[in-house]
């Protein structure tokens, strides 16, 4: 089960926000931010991503402010970095993470 949280916007779409482990190596973390237009939806991208059996228990770490904006301005509406990132740390598509978890 992942760790994250969800916020509605006024819009009526929502950002969710996870920690998954990596692809390509388990010991380490990822933070994925997805914007769409209902929580199923939003696992559901990340299940056909390869993120098998992501479920969304609770909200204890909702996405924050500066990470709702980040998503909000990519096209794709899905971004990543490593979980233990800064926050001056940019956001990567989620096809880098994808490409990274290949080699």
């Amino acid at each position: 089960m992942a760790v994250g949280g969800f916020t509605r916007l006024p819009s009526g779409t929502v950002v969710v926000a996870l920690r998954l482990p990596h692809p390509g190596c388990a010991e380490h973390a990822v933070r994925v931010v997805v914007h769409t237009l209902n929580r199923q939806r939003a696992l559901t991208r990340l299940s056909n991503l390869g993120f098998r059996g992501v479920r969304l228990s609770g909200n204890a770490e909702p996405p924050t402010p500066d990470e709702i904006t980040a998503v909000l301005h990519h096209p794709d509406g899905l971004i990543w970095r490593d979980y233990h990132a800064r926050t001056a740390d940019p956001w990567h598509p989620i096809s880098t993470l994808n490409r990274m978890a290949h080699r």
